[in-house]
Order: C-alpha cells, then structure tokens, then sequence
C-alpha cells in the first residue's frame, strides 16, 4: 500500500483512507464506532480513557472509520486497545494500518493488549504473543456472602491518606507505574481497603462503566483476599448490572457464576517484549479495562 504524508502529521493511502491523529472532537464519533460493533462503552467512558492516553483515527472524506489508542505507563510499559474498525470497512486492511502507526510511537516499550479472537491473527503479525488469559463476568449481581478473614485482616472504605500506598500496590501487581490512572480512579470510584493489622496489602474499586458499574482493578494477596473484596463490591449492588474482568488463572471464575457474574467473553492477553514483573506478594486479580489493563 502507498501513501502519502502531509505536514499535519497525517497518512493517506491510495484507496482515500487518511490516518491522524486522534483529538478529542473524534470522541463522539468514536462512541459511534464502538457503538455499531456492540461495545458497551458509555461517551463518558471514551473520554475517561482518552485522558491518559493517545489515538490515530482513520477516515475518508471526513467520516471516522477506525480507531486504536495506546496508554504509556512509565518509560518502559504501556497498554493498546479500542482498536475498532467501522464494520462496513472491515476486510481492507483499516486495522493493521493503525496498529502500524499505533506502535511506531511505542518502540523501545514492552506494549500488552487484550484481544478478540477476530484480532488475535493480526496482532500475531505484528508480533504479538500470548501472555495469558481473560475471563469477562457480569450480569444482575446476586448477594454476596461475606469472605472470613483471618486474624489481623479487615476491609475498610478508602480515605484520602490511602492514595500513595493504594499507587504502589497497583504498581507492584501490574508491574508498571499508572499513578495518574490510579489517582483519577480514587477520585470517581467506590473503594475498599484490604488491611493487615492496619497496613494496607491489597484494594479493589467500583465506578460507573459501559451498562452499569464495574468493579476493578483489584489487588490482593492472595484469592481469598481477593474474593474479600469482590464479595463486599457485589454485596453493595445485588440486583445491579456488575461486570468484573478477571484473570483466568485467578482461580475466580467459578466462585463468580455463583454470584450470578456468568462468564460472556475470554480474551487472549498478549504482549510484545518482556512481559511486565510483579512483586511477590501482591497480584492484580482483576483489570480497570481491557484497554486500560
């Protein structure tokens, strides 16, 4: 394919399709996008997303086409998704393009995604590998029998104090520093404190996202503590729309359906470079998104 360049910044192709920049006028066409292929994604989540974060859009006589946004995270790390391509336009190649200019601004980094089995073969061209799995859970929450914690342990609501130890865990679980998406989190979402004769060791968060609340990320421990947190979560909704992204190897996955949070989706998590190291002692159990990680 050929193209051309502009002094915008900005790729044409022969078949019309220009690539750019993504800017924030985008965002309600791009809620459009998201829309047509049966994502959930509210405005208000796209806008969210787009503060952290960077995008290339392609288009073709003004109409926005396809989008794909990457998250930096720290100098070594960053996160790609709502790639979307306009189902009317799919089968041309759209998406590759603007993986293409998406990872061009991310060498040197260790870039993780989360992918649909659709996407899976062409981030595989692109160098991709299989890091792990997801497992996506949600529907009407039912009640939520508390977990016992042992000695010591106890949950507690969040306080403005929290937010410094709350970033470090996030960062040792996830392996990378999201102190920006962490702090803007704190600032929109329910939140409750794992603590172990008063240090904090693990958290979990609910806001507003896509058809009702999700719950993430959530760090802990260990699954028990873990399932803590997540039991108080869905405890405080039953009869709510909850969604919670987990990791398959959680252990959660079975423990979720009896909550009444089925399992509606699996993608694959893959990564080009190094896959980011976690302390030992704190796991991430769920995701903030798919996108996000």
């Amino acid at each position: 394919m050929s193209y051309t360049h502009n002094a915008a910044g900005s790729s044409s192709s022969l078949d019309g399709i220009v690539l750019r920049p993504m800017l924030a006028a985008d965002l309600e066409a791009a809620h459009g996008l998201s829309t047509a292929v049966r994502w959930p994604h509210r405005l208000a989540d796209w806008q969210f997303a787009f503060e952290f974060g960077s995008g290339v859009v392609a288009e073709r006589d003004g109409e926005l086409l396809g989008t794909a946004l990457s998250w930096p995270w720290g100098p070594a790390h960053a996160t790609l998704g709502l790639v979307i391509v306009d189902p009317r336009c799919q089968g041309r190649r759209i998406g590759y393009r603007l993986m293409q200019a998406l990872l061009e601004g991310l060498e040197g980094r260790s870039v993780l995604l989360h992918a649909t089995a659709e996407g899976r073969g062409l981030y595989e061209r692109l160098g991709f590998v299989r890091s792990g799995e997801v497992r996506q859970h949600q529907g009407l929450a039912g009640s939520a029998p508390l977990v016992a914690l042992g000695a010591g342990w106890r949950l507690r609501p969040s306080t403005s104090h929290d937010a410094f130890k709350l970033i470090q865990l996030d960062a040792k679980a996830r392996g990378m520093p999201r102190e920006a998406l962490i702090t803007a989190l704190l600032a929109q979402s329910d939140t409750v404190v794992l603590d172990k004769d008063d240090h904090a060791k693990g958290f979990a968060m609910l806001r507003r996202f896509g058809r009702g609340q999700v719950i993430g990320p959530v760090v802990a421990p260990d699954a028990e503590g873990a399932k803590a947190l997540i039991a108080h979560l869905v405890g405080m909704n039953a009869g709510k729309f909850v969604r919670i992204d987990v990791d398959f190897d959680s252990g959660l996955t079975e423990w979720l359906e009896t909550l009444n949070l089925l399992r509606v989706d699996g993608p694959t998590e893959m990564i080009r470079g190094p896959v980011p190291e976690a302390v030992a002692g704190v796991r991430r159990f769920a995701l903030v998104t798919q996108a996000l990680g």
